[in-house]
């Protein structure tokens, strides 16, 4: 039987069938029974991202600006890179090395040699003219940019001034002068002064579970500072963190002799007492504290389930006055419904609410980037809001707190304000779903006035465009794909003309390995009304008159989906190579995922046992009628983590539809899940008179009764994100309801798997061959560890 009746209630699902018996299969004859052999696990892992990845020549992913006008980028074709230095005003490229010369003249400096195909340096930094800091492995370099080429072990200091500290050391934090870099050492915070290595205690009351700048979020916890210089390098604004009262997680290694207990703080869904702030602003020089005059705040963030949502690190919700005099902040409540814009004085610690914003569902300030900005010298706050029901800009005044005017309108989302200009009063932002008869999920890039006039889209092809901006806000780089059209890279003024362009990937020998496009497809939604778009992957060998078992790969969001982004990819994980055994292999995203409208992101708020199931089903189902080779009574379905609860999710509640699940390292139990990712979709816990509780259709342990197909289960010993916890109370259900399943415990291994995830795989494409295909798979084919 399906899950309880929830706010789509019985209706629908009769609409679509998933109360009915299995979906009925098109009238093809079936074939002999398919051999599945070592050669075609081969061919499988020929279509993987270490194989394809560098058979896409000329394949530029970022460029890195030095200043207002000049920019690098690497170049790699046939496993030979070029690093170009650009002159953006005079469009001139000239070679940062010789890339055979460099790796000469690095291995003379003592370097290991490094095979061909792996780029010769991962990271290039400007010293002074002529000079630059180079890292191989975790090693640095100085290299001269002139001919002869001549490269040295880089000075500690070197090392410092441009990565923030030596192989071992704290991990620190730069100043903007580069001069200083904050660490944290026994929960107090420190400076390092780059040029001479000199260290400097500021703080002194940091102790165990009350530290200065500590990273931990539960799920996440890491050695970082989580802290904001200010812009003339004097300042520091961060957090005394209290996780005093806060309950603690376990894990166990695995080992001969007395295994390791390993601890952390780790706040769970309705605990009283979860992980709090003091916010506080340090003066370097001083070494004095000053702690801003308010309560203790929430660990939170406007746009994530972490206080530092970036890929970088830093406070994504703290930003400095230019002119460093104040500091502007966002606070957030407990279950993200409340927003308060606040200003402070890093002198005194006074603080002052300008203004604040409640919602009824949740609220976030952008996509993977928070997008209100601070601008005292106007007076002024550009704030982001979903209140009319797609991500727009408005306008404040920061002396009132009153709303100027509103900035963006329409139809379509800001995402990301990559740039503001206060003197010209523009801003720039890539937006999703503004431009009519594009894919809702390209983003393009825009300028508009603070005044909301003058709109003008800067990149017009229609396609997934990434943007690197100038320091000085006139030209950018635009690197523009498809998942079938391959990147090119462009540099282009501010009125978003070409000026020159930078690179044309190449795929002819991704073609030529055999590499086939995945299949873009729309489809409707649960109420038959919105459209859904997903990603198809069919076999290299595709032979429409066999009859193909289907995979789901499913990650049900809310914080992202299944499809894994619309810009190129030569493999979108394993997809293409299951495909390659003889599936159909599909990723759709389902209402509850974001880049679309508020309404379509909160489709099952406060339901996230619905996992996008029924928009999976009716996917598959339209799918199924749609083309004649596709089975839907052979449905598989897999994810990892989120997707692992999904799956397991699927096979309780929807047997008629999916008969193989693998369920990898799923949140199956959001009440043994950190705390603020689950009081974000969910809300926060409310329990009844009678006991129950908003979490309780939720918990796939309590449905296991309706499993009636293969059902693999894995996570792994030390998964310090999904706790095993999660997947033992689904086996001790299943246990207990005497059915059968699969399990795989992998000792030792953290959320990702490491260097068991090639077995992983190879074990997850076994299952689908055999209880799926019907075919008995090659024994204990060898999948090798990736090195990339």
């Amino acid at each position: 039987m399906v899950r309880t009746i929830n706010k789509f209630g019985w209706g629908l699902a009769l609409a679509f069938g998933w109360l009915l018996p299995p979906l009925a299969s098109a009238q093809v004859t079936a074939g002999p029974m398919p051999k599945v052999t070592a050669t075609d696990y081969q061919r499988a892992q020929s279509m993987l991202a270490p194989a394809l990845a560098p058979l896409v020549d000329h394949n530029v992913r970022q460029v890195h600006w030095l200043d207002a006008n000049h920019f690098w980028y690497a170049d790699t074709a046939r496993s030979v890179t070029q690093y170009v230095l650009v002159d953006a005003d005079t469009r001139r490229r000239s070679s940062l090395f010789d890339p055979a010369a460099l790796d000469a003249a690095l291995i003379s400096a003592g370097a290991s040699p490094v095979a061909a195909t792996v780029p010769v340096i991962s990271g290039w930094w400007p010293q002074a003219e002529g000079v630059a800091l180079v890292r191989r492995g975790d090693r640095y370099y100085t290299c001269t940019t002139a001919t002869p080429l001549h490269c040295a072990p880089a000075s500690d200091a070197a090392i410092r001034r441009h990565a923030g500290g030596l192989a071992g050391q704290e991990p620190g934090v730069l100043s903007p002068d580069r001069r200083q870099a904050a660490f944290i050492r026994n929960w107090n915070l420190w400076v390092r002064d780059t040029a001479t290595g000199q260290e400097t205690q500021l703080t002194t009351d940091g102790v165990e579970n009350f530290g200065y700048a500590t990273d931990n979020a539960g799920w996440k916890h890491t050695d970082h500072a989580i802290l904001v210089w200010s812009p003339d390098s004097r300042r520091i604004a961060t957090f005394q963190q209290d996780q005093r009262h806060t309950g603690d997680m376990y894990l166990v290694t695995t080992q001969i002799g007395h295994p390791k207990l390993l601890s952390w703080k780790y706040p769970l869904v309705g605990d009283k007492q979860v992980t709090m702030i003091q916010r506080v602003v340090i003066d370097v020089a001083a070494r004095k504290v000053i702690r801003l005059d308010m309560p203790p705040d929430q660990h939170r963030s406007s746009l994530c389930d972490d206080i530092s949502c970036g890929p970088d690190g830093g406070w994504d919700d703290v930003k400095w006055a230019p002119d460093s005099r104040s500091l502007g902040f966002v606070s957030t409540s407990r279950d993200h419904r409340h927003e308060w814009f606040r200003v402070a004085d890093p002198q005194t610690g006074a603080v002052r609410t300008v203004f604040d914003e409640q919602v009824a569902t949740w609220f976030e300030s952008g996509n993977d980037m928070v997008n209100w900005q601070y601008l005292p010298a106007s007076h002024e706050v550009i704030w982001f809001s979903e209140r009319d029901g797609w991500g727009q800009l408005y306008l404040y005044d920061l002396d009132t707190g009153k709303l100027k005017s509103r900035i963006t309108r329409g139809q379509g989302n800001v995402t990301q304000v990559l740039a503001v200009d206060p003197v010209s009063r523009q801003i720039w932002f890539r937006g999703v779903g503004r431009e009519k008869g594009w894919n809702p999920y390209y983003q393009a890039f825009y300028r508009i006035g603070f005044d909301g006039r003058g709109e003008t889209l800067l990149t017009p092809e229609a396609a997934d465009h990434s943007i690197d901006m100038s320091p000085a806000g006139h030209d950018f780089v635009d690197i523009r794909s498809t998942r079938t059209v391959p990147p090119t890279a462009v540099l282009r003024d501010g009125a978003g003309r070409v000026r020159m362009t930078l690179a044309t990937a190449d795929i002819h020998r991704l073609l030529a390995a055999g590499w086939v496009p995945p299949v873009p497809f729309t489809v409707k939604g649960r109420d038959g009304r919105t459209d859904l778009y997903g990603m198809m992957f069919k076999p290299s060998h595709f032979d429409p008159s066999r009859h193909y078992p289907l995979i789901d790969y499913v990650y049900p969001g809310p914080q992202t989906g299944s499809v894994r982004g619309r810009s190129f990819l030569p493999a979108a994980g394993d997809n293409q190579a299951l495909a390659e055994l003889g599936f159909v292999v599909i990723a759709v995203d389902g209402m509850g995922t974001p880049w679309r409208s508020k309404d379509f992101h909160t489709a099952y708020f406060q339901h996230i046992e619905d996992d996008t199931l029924p928009d999976q089903v009716a996917a598959i189902r339209q799918l199924g009628q749609r083309y004649s080779w596709i089975d839907t009574n052979r449905v598989g379905i897999w994810g990892h983590s989120g997707g692992g609860n999904t799956t397991a999710a699927a096979m309780f509640h929807y047997p008629q539809v999916f008969k193989v699940g693998i369920a990898e390292s799923g949140n199956h139990e959001n009440r043994e899940y950190e705390d603020d990712w689950a009081e974000k979709w969910q809300g926060l816990e409310h329990v009844d008179a009678s006991g129950h509780s908003n979490y309780d259709a939720q918990a796939n342990e309590s449905f296991v009764a309706g499993l009636k197909g293969h059902l693999m289960l894995a996570y792994g010993t030390l998964d310090d994100n999904v706790p095993p916890n999660n997947t033992l109370l689904v086996v001790d259900a299943l246990i207990k309801a005497n059915k059968d399943f699969d399990l795989v415990v992998i000792p030792n291994a953290h959320h990702g798997y490491g260097a068991a995830a090639p077995y992983m795989m190879r074990r997850r494409w076994d299952y689908f061959v055999r209880y799926l295909l019907g075919a008995e798979p090659p024994r204990e084919y060898p999948l090798p560890v990736s090195r990339h």
